[in-house]
């Protein structure tokens, strides 16, 4: 959709289908002798009109703004599900993680500790490592997402 509007008559828009071309002009030029011929022209072509002279107007870009908001929105939103994703690696590896912690305890202490208890714990540093660093990102990652949860509640208010 193109729109034309004249020097002489700003007021005045002609809507045209298609874009910016000579036979969108001479539309418009129908459209503008059509509104002569009914008295709907404000102004006195006297001098006569040629459909070079339409002034096209443009509507200012707002498709760049809905367009960052978009991109704001699917940023959020993997934002998001890389969240969910560390929270659940981290849930996942918790109660075991705790176990073995308990068992790093025992190595402050006076207590005797069994060959048993020994094998686990070395057997859990994997797990206590993986749940550690699981556990920081995934704290990092709610810190930062605090954000992208504000710009999915913007894009969703009504």
């Amino acid at each position: 959709m193109v729109q034309y509007t004249l020097a002489q008559s700003p007021e005045v828009v002609l809507n045209v289908s298609g874009k910016d071309s000579r036979k969108a002009r001479e539309k418009a030029m129908d459209q503008l002798v059509e509104m002569m011929d009914d008295g709907k022209l404000p102004t006195n072509l006297a001098n006569g009109f040629d459909p070079q002279q339409f002034i096209e107007v443009k509507t200012p870009e707002t498709t760049s703004d809905v367009k960052s908001q978009e991109d704001a929105v699917v940023e959020a939103v993997q934002v998001l599900s890389h969240l969910a994703t560390l929270k659940m690696k981290t849930q996942d590896s918790r109660e075991e993680a705790l176990q073995v912690r308990k068992l790093v305890d025992l190595l402050f202490t006076d207590e005797p500790i069994t060959e048993e208890q020994i094998s686990s714990l070395k057997d859990g540093f994997k797990t206590l490592k993986t749940f550690a660093q699981s556990n920081l990102k995934y704290r990092d990652a709610r810190s930062h997402a605090e954000s992208a949860r504000r710009v999915l509640d913007e894009a969703l208010k009504p």
